[in-house]
Parts: C-alpha cells; sequence; structure tokens
C-alpha cells in the first residue's frame, strides 16, 4: 500500500511488473497500458490510412503542450530531440564560447553530458571538475570560478549513486555571475518535480525512456527564450524563423525560429511523441510529487532493511540530499548480478556496485523480495561486507 496514491491500480498499467520484481527503472521503465495503447493508435493509422500527418504534427504541438506545462515554461521554449546526449550536445554548442573559456562540469558525472562539453576543447574552451560529494551546490562552484568561467553544466540526479544536487542554489549564482546554466534531469524527470524557472537553467535536457515511461529514441530540450543569443550550431528547413513554402534555400533567409524548434531537424520520432503524450497523462493524473514521496518511502524501506543484514549504501542516505528513487547496494555487480537475474530480480550493476531504481508501480513487497534474494544467499560471504 502507499500513503499516496493506489499503487495497485497502478500495478495493473504494467504487466510485467507482474512477471518479475522490476526494480530498473533507472535504466527503462516497462511499457504502461497507456503508452502502448497510444504507439497502437499511430501505428494503426498508418497501416490504415497511410499516415493522416496533419494530425500527427498537431498531437506532436500537444505533447509539447503538455511537456511545457510539466517543466512550467512556455511550449515554444521546447524542442523535441532524440535523447538526453543530443540535447546536451545541441546546449554545449549553442553557447557563445571562446578559446580560453573555461566550463565547469563535476568528476564522475554522466559520461554523455562530459563528453559534450569535452569536445569543445578542440575550439580550445577549458573544462574544469569539480569533484564530486554527497552534497553538491553552488559552494561546491565558487572556488573553480574565474573571470573566464562561463557556464556550468549538471546532473540533476546522478544515474550511478542517486546523489540529488541542489540545482536551484547553483541556478541562482549563475544568474548572479552571468554564467550559463545547463541542466541534465534525465534521471530526475517524471519521479522528482523539475521547475525549469525555479532551476534558473539556460539549457535543461532529457530522454523520456525513465521516468517518462517512453521507449527510447525521444528526447527534450527546454531553452530559456530570452536567452536569443544561443543558436543552433546545425541548420534545417524546419529550424528557420520562415520555412519557404517552395522548398528552395536562401542564404539571405536564414534567421533561426524564435522557438525552440530553432534547435529541431525535422521530421520526429512520431511513435515516441504520441506515447510521451500518452504518460505525461497518466503521470499528471497521478501526480509527480505523489510518485517523489511514495519512492522516498520505499527507499527509505530499503535502508531500513539494508541496515538490518549490514550491507552499505553508496551514496547519500539523507532525503535531502538523495534522490527518491536510485540506490546503489554496496554488493560487486560482477559477483551478485547474475544471482538477481537467477531469482527474478530485474536490476542494474553500477561503478561501485548493484543499482535499484524505483517507478511508480513499485512495492514494498518488491523490496522484502530483493532482501531476501540477498539473505538467501547468506550475510558471511566477503562480497555483502558493510
Amino acid at each position: 500500500m502507499s500513503r499516496h496514491y493506489d499503487v495497485d491500480a497502478v500495478r495493473k498499467e504494467f504487466p510485467a511488473v507482474e512477471r518479475m520484481v522490476y526494480l530498473d527503472s533507472g535504466f527503462q521503465t516497462p511499457l504502461a497500458s497507456p503508452v502502448k495503447a497510444a504507439i497502437e493508435l499511430f501505428l494503426r493509422e498508418s497501416f490504415e490510412t497511410a499516415g493522416p500527418k496533419s494530425v500527427w504534427l498537431d498531437r506532436v504541438e500537444q505533447t509539447r503542450v503538455k511537456v511545457a506545462r510539466f517543466l512550467g515554461v512556455t511550449a515554444d521554449e521546447i524542442a523535441f530531440t532524440k535523447n538526453t546526449s543530443e540535447s546536451m550536445n545541441i546546449a554545449a554548442n549553442a553557447l557563445p564560447l571562446q578559446a580560453g573559456d573555461n566550463v565547469l562540469m563535476i568528476h564522475g558525472d554522466h559520461p554523455n553530458n562530459a563528453y559534450a562539453f569535452l569536445n569543445l576543447q578542440r575550439k580550445g574552451v577549458e573544462i574544469r571538475f569539480v569533484p564530486m560529494t554527497d552534497i553538491v551546490d553552488a559552494d561546491s562552484f565558487a572556488p573553480f570560478i574565474d573571470n573566464k568561467t562561463r557556464a556550468i553544466s549538471m546532473s540533476h540526479v546522478t544515474f550511478h549513486a542517486g546523489h540529488c544536487f541542489d540545482i536551484e542554489s547553483v541556478g541562482a549564482m549563475c544568474a548572479r555571475k552571468k554564467l550559463y546554466f545547463v541542466v541534465d534531469v534525465m534521471q530526475a524527470i517524471g519521479v522528482v518535480p523539475v521547475d525549469a524557472k525555479a532551476i534558473g537553467a539556460s539549457f535543461i535536457g532529457s530522454g523520456s525512456h525513465k521516468g517518462l515511461l517512453v521507449p527510447q529514441g525521444l528526447g527534450l530540450l527546454y531553452w530559456d527564450k530570452s536567452l536569443g543569443e544561443l543558436e543552433p550550431a546545425y541548420m534545417a528547413a524546419a529550424s528557420l524563423a520562415d520555412v519557404p513554402s517552395d522548398l528552395i534555400a536562401r542564404p539571405d533567409k536564414m534567421a533561426p525560429s524564435p522557438a525552440a524548434r530553432r534547435f529541431e531537424l525535422g521530421n520526429f520520432n512520431l511513435p515516441a511523441v504520441h506515447a510521451l503524450g500518452a504518460s505525461l497523462d497518466m503521470i499528471e493524473q497521478i501526480g509527480v510529487q505523489n510518485i517523489q514521496n511514495h519512492c522516498f518511502d520505499l527507499g527509505d524501506h530499503l535502508i531500513a532493511r539494508l541496515d538490518e543484514l549490514g550491507v552499505r549504501l553508496v551514496g547519500p542516505r539523507d532525503r535531502k540530499h538523495r534522490a527518491p528513487h536510485i540506490y546503489v547496494i554496496a554488493l560487486p555487480a560482477a559477483d551478485w548480478l547474475g544471482h538477481f537475474e537467477e531469482n527474478g530480480v530485474r536490476v542494474s550493476p553500477e561503478r561501485d556496485g548493484i543499482r535499484v531504481s524505483l517507478g511508480m508501480f513499485n512495492t514494498a513487497t518488491d523490496i522484502d523480495r530483493l532482501i531476501d534474494v540477498i539473505r538467501r544467499r547468506g550475510l558471511g560471504r566477503p562480497s555483502v561486507a558493510a
């Protein structure tokens, strides 16, 4: 049971979770019935009518509005991309950085965020890495800022240990110091409330196959439209303010769109956009805050049960500094992953252990079954050291 919503009803929308103990939503969530139905509608329309493209494109714009509402912004600040990596690369290359400028990042953050900016080294941009600790906030970056610092880029929630960083304090500092601020919310969105304006970000990037419940292949990009100097590093007809009706390219008419579609390259992943519209309806009906609180409760239960076994948790324990849904258990993945698989428990190997990542459909029973699988192997083994 949950104190926050009817989890049993939600579970019925995810048939896969009745076939296994699914604790791997930080990798990808199982398909939910409403999401499957949206994809099937697209396929049926394509199969039966060869595709009502105008209807499909109208649904794209409806979904764009839903994404904007979800993030607390306007629809013209939302672009669709392929994934988080593309969103972060778009952001990195849109910043007006010059040789000698520097960007601050967190050591050990997601590599595809880091690589997007490390690639700018070929232009003479310096990337400085700030040490990762359980608490990262504005004070963590302040000692590394100098008169050549132009931007900070970081994740909201870490994939490898479930840190939840104080991005609002960093955003406020960036505003004071006139720095660009780029945030990867892939591991947060759909479980942790994301308010783009409160964050104060220049760009926010994400994919949609984790907390947003959509199969892989669709990403999101928020752009603060007040930052008109941030332009795409590439261009297509769809990126323009005025798309030529005859589709003849004219070098004197290349102004980018005043909306975030300046960062789009044309054709969309239409089935995934349809799916996202359905998943956002489902998430909003439950409430992100409720999902977050439910996962926090499950996380508290997990921590308590691990403490009973004397098994260590990697990363922060305090709700203030941990993500509600990502927990890494200090059990060597090489020794333990196969054991979990053999016992019908789906988890992920991570750099410091086994990652347990929760979804809106998980229950305390799932946690207890995980603990039982750990206990069954015995606590006297060296790999279960506290």
